[in-house]
């Protein structure tokens, strides 16, 4: 069990070639598996937005990699900042915002 001294929260928004070719389900499928809450979402720019809480360890195994995210994917860039808001359980795909 993880203690809250060890969970992390952090948003990011990834840029690339990111929609259309599966990333936000590899995204909850692979948060689901290291038990990340959080959501991810489409933007109308082109960018796919996501907030990931949990373990550290596991935030970060997650982060690394999106970098390089499903096959058909090509990540340019991961801007990260801490997250704030609420936390949803579980992990969630959301509509495009």
């Amino acid at each position: 069990m993880t203690d809250d001294s060890d969970r992390k929260a952090i948003f990011l928004r990834i840029q690339g070639r990111v929609q259309g070719v599966w990333f936000r389900a590899w995204m909850k499928e692979e948060a689901d598996k290291r038990g990340i809450q959080g959501w991810v979402r489409n933007r109308t720019n082109g960018t796919i937005e996501a907030m990931m809480v949990g373990a550290g360890e596991q935030v970060d195994d997650l982060l690394e990699a999106c970098n390089s995210g499903p096959p058909l994917a090509r990540v340019d860039k991961i801007d990260t900042q801490p997250a704030t808001g609420v936390v949803p359980n579980g992990f969630e795909t959301r509509s495009t915002g």
